[in-house]
């Protein structure tokens, strides 16, 4: 059996992002920690190798361990080389807040982070790099972020995927693209850290846009006005965040987007397609078991439109159908009506 590169890797969320990062740093670790918060999931990754949950059907690495806390962790022999976030942006303070000695005891040590993450809070309008450095500003160097068309389930399933990893030090970049490096994984780094996430935050809305649109019974020509407005849209959001502009049509925007939008395994495009049935998304979310972080991201940019005044139709669009119980095609109507303008300003 060929000795693995790196010893010990800590991801931090048993959902289905972070379990299927955890089944590709298995290729190159000896062991890899899963660390969730629930028993069954838990159980079954310990026992029958699978995360029936969020992953059901789907062989998960043998060298994977499931734990449920940090005494758990930290009776593991051997350093962390590398820690993993998988926490949804809603998540991220009141962990960190509650865990903040032993997150902190891990990077202290010089240990690289990364982040998957994919949203805006609502209430501070921060992005992720934004949420963690609130804590962890001495270690930003350390810190990256991982956005880009994956999902967790094709990436369990060995389908050849490329992402972006955004961070501030070529070092870090570079070490951590060798460590997630597979046959089927590929990870391409990036300086900018504000457009690779506001790119993979705002196609989420994006996607729930398309949901509602194919739910309504539009098709091909419709999802394509929609994708390239959006990206405009976008990166309007970027002038305000200083992203360049190119990153938006690159792996975490319009790679992200085209997925999000078409793909069936797209938890914001399914729940577009739920609202465009007329249910209530309070009703919807309350069903599905999983977040769905164009919801609260959707809040975050209408927020954001107003704050720096930027334009953004179809994003506010989505908003009022959220937020405000308007109809969806009242909407479509509407924005229809609106007098024609110069594509490019």
């Amino acid at each position: 059996m060929k000795k693995k590169k790196y010893k010990k890797a800590l991801v931090i969320g048993s959902g289905a992002f972070g379990t299927s990062v955890a089944n590709i740093l298995a290729h190159n670790f000896e062991n890899i920690i899963l660390m969730g918060r629930s028993k069954n999931i838990a159980d079954d990754i310990n026992g029958c190798r699978e995360n029936k949950c969020y992953l059901p059907g789907q062989k998960l690495e043998k060298n994977i361990k499931a734990v449920l806390s940090w005494k758990d962790v930290h009776m593991e022999e051997g350093e962390i080389d590398l820690l993993v976030f998988g926490l949804p942006s809603t998540a991220i303070t009141g962990y960190i807040f509650e865990n903040f000695k032993n997150v902190e005891k891990i990077l202290s040590g010089n240990i690289l982070a990364v982040s998957l993450a994919k949203g805006i809070d609502p209430v501070t309008l921060e992005l992720t790099d934004d949420l963690y450095f609130n804590f962890f500003s001495d270690y930003r160097d350390n810190f990256t972020f991982l956005s880009g068309p994956s999902f967790a389930k094709e990436i369990v399933d060995k389908q050849v995927t490329l992402v972006s990893l955004a961070g501030r030090s070529k070092k870090v970049l570079m070490a951590i693209a060798d460590m997630m490096q597979t046959p089927y994984f590929k990870v391409l780094p990036n300086y900018d850290v504000k457009g690779v996430l506001l790119g993979g935050a705002l196609k989420n809305i994006l996607a729930i846009a398309g949901g509602i649109l194919e739910g309504l019974g539009f098709n091909y020509n419709t999802r394509a006005a929609m994708i390239t407005r959006g990206i405009a849209e976008i990166t309007s959001f970027g002038k305000v965040m200083n992203a360049r502009p190119e990153t938006f049509y690159g792996l975490s925007g319009m790679g992200d987007l085209i997925l999000s939008t078409t793909g069936d395994l797209s938890r914001n495009k399914n729940f577009g397609l739920e609202i465009a049935k007329g249910r209530k998304p309070e009703e919807i979310l309350g069903e599905v078991g999983y977040v769905v972080e164009g919801y609260k991201t959707t809040l975050a940019a209408y927020r954001m439109s107003k704050k720096y005044e930027i334009k953004a139709r179809i994003f506010n669009a989505v908003y009022q159908v959220l937020y405000e119980d308007e109809k969806p095609m009242d909407i479509i109507k509407y924005l229809m009506k609106i007098p024609a303008r110069f594509e490019i300003d």
